[in-house]
């Protein structure tokens, strides 16, 4: 994967670039990105930039880069050029000698104690067929249904034995870990190895939640935080390389909120009327009565928990636009006509307040939906909330 195959964050693309030209290269690197901001895909680019780096490259020995000098390597390569070293092809493949992968796993049977390696195969497949993916992709995808993934004692011993070797063919050693929020306890098994690496070995983490990471973990690396992707740079992906029509993909990235992953996600579901659905649902809960409240709750718990939060997920998406027609005058919002219509409409029904109840309550349904709430029930109770919340102007408080 090139730094050309990654969607966006041009940013950061050059600031990792400038590192490995100014020999400033960390022995350490913690990527932090929210899911669908390219956190793993921009790892794998930079980890296979570095690895295919020819023998003249910079030598990294401690967490300032080894070098006091500021001057340029004569050497550099720029990471738009590394296609053409001989070492990017294996790394392309990922079957490079010296690029090392850590991710959550799961045991294939009781009593087995798994590591990375032993899902290699479904790793290349996934990173090639879903580099934007999440951790719950990763886990369904190798069969895990209701199983934990875990990062385990005997990964973290693996790696001390992997690293502790020569490197074969490169000048760098480079681990690629993914979700270190899946280490618990076991990481400190690998303090001494990050803050004392061999030289030239290069730990490269990608994490999603700063939070969830032990903190002497965190204390040993270099933070380089990766921020939403652009609303433009989502547009041109889903139209260049997801073939998606430039409405549709302009209606996605309003809703995505710079996830890609989410973005994909909407795209597979595009052709879902969810507009002609809310008006139903509106129309059941403030005109007809409840045999239509009834027959809507009925229709949509036939969905499915996936299309069920999409279509909570456009509502919440249609109140934001009303919020921001209110404030910000409707010129200055750059939706489609129908929506922007809809929108105005949410605002002759709701102030902001009820409007900020509104999303609320939708987020509180969507986060019940994840974890298996009964379909029927929670939307006969949002359907009460919401109501109330409109025609009473009652604000549920939160605990």
């Amino acid at each position: 994967m090139l730094f050309s195959d990654v969607i966006g964050q041009d940013t950061i693309k050059q600031h990792l670039a400038e590192m490995v030209e100014h020999n400033r290269l960390s022995h350490a690197l913690l990527f932090l990105a929210k899911e669908g901001a390219g956190g793993l895909p921009l790892a794998l680019a930079f980890a296979q930039y570095i690895v295919s780096l020819p023998a003249e490259a910079p030598v990294v020995e401690d967490l300032f880069g080894g070098m006091t000098a500021l001057e340029p390597s004569g050497g550099f390569i720029p990471p738009e050029q590394i296609a053409n070293q001989p070492a990017y092809v294996r790394a392309d493949k990922l079957v490079h000698p010296d690029l090392h992968f850590t991710y959550p796993v799961i045991p294939r049977k009781s009593g087995d104690k798994p590591v990375s390696a032993d899902y290699i195969e479904e790793w290349r497949s996934f990173v090639e067929t879903m580099p934007y993916g999440n951790v719950y992709d990763w886990l369904q995808s190798i069969g895990a249904e209701n199983k934990q993934g875990n990062i385990t004692a005997e990964e973290c011993n693996q790696i001390i034995r992997e690293l502790s070797l020569k490197s074969f063919e490169s000048r760098y050693k480079v681990l690629l870990l993914w979700m270190p929020e899946y280490l618990g306890k076991e990481g400190n098994k690998l303090l001494k190895l990050i803050e004392e690496p061999p030289p030239n070995t290069v730990f490269i983490l990608v994490a999603e939640n700063e939070e969830s990471i032990l903190p002497t973990i965190l204390s040993r690396c270099q933070l380089v935080r990766i921020p939403a992707l652009e609303d433009a740079d989502i547009e041109k992906a889903l139209t260049e390389r997801a073939k998606a029509n430039e409405e549709t993909a302009r209606q996605i990235t309003g809703i995505c909120e710079g996830n890609y992953r989410e973005a994909l996600h909407l795209l597979q579901h595009a052709d879902e009327d969810w507009q002609s659905l809310l008006r139903e649902w509106l129309n059941a809960m403030l005109k007809t009565g409840p045999a239509a409240q009834l027959k809507f709750i009925d229709e949509v718990s036939r969905l499915g928990r996936e299309k069920q939060k999409q279509f909570l997920r456009y509502f919440n998406h249609l109140l934001e636009q009303s919020i921001r027609i209110r404030v910000m005058g409707e010129e200055q919002i750059k939706v489609a006509a129908e929506e922007k219509d809809f929108a105005k409409r949410l605002n002759k029904i709701a102030s902001v307040s009820q409007q900020e109840c509104m999303i609320e309550e939708l987020d509180k349904a969507a986060y019940y939906i994840e974890r298996n709430a009964h379909a029927k029930m929670l939307f006969q109770a949002l359907t009460i909330k919401l109501y109330h919340i409109i025609q009473n102007k009652t604000l549920i408080l939160s605990k």
